[in-house]
């Protein structure tokens, strides 16, 4: 398995919900659920394929109508890095919101310069 040179909103969204589903989950259960477009979860999903995150296939129910449907399921290994990656992700998430609510310099309180007289 070869690690992700870069991990986007989008992809961490994709892993979040494969992470969920250990039986495997429809590509576009993946996009109706993330609300992300088409045009953005599958190419994810074939990346992370490509690097041995994912393993998929092909439905095989001949009693269903439609077009076929691939399953996607996160591998024994890509399940580890997901569930690592989701995490980092939602620790950064955290630091940038603290770092929002923090007073800039010189305006927070104590300050002498930002008391009022």
């Amino acid at each position: 398995m070869q690690p992700l040179k870069r991990i986007t909103p989008a992809t961490v969204d994709v892993l979040e919900i494969l992470t969920l589903e250990a039986e495997g989950v429809w590509g576009l259960r993946i996009v109706s659920t993330t609300g992300r477009p088409a045009g953005t979860v599958y190419p994810i999903l074939e990346r992370l394929e490509s690097m041995e995150w994912v393993t998929s296939e092909w439905e095989v129910d001949p009693s269903r109508s439609g077009p076929r449907r691939r399953l996607y399921r996160l591998t024994p290994d890509g399940l580890a890095a997901a569930r690592a990656a989701v995490d980092e992700h939602a620790v950064r998430m955290q630091r940038r919101r603290a770092r929002r609510q923090e007073p800039e310099p010189g305006r927070g309180r104590g300050d002498a310069r930002g008391a009022i007289a």
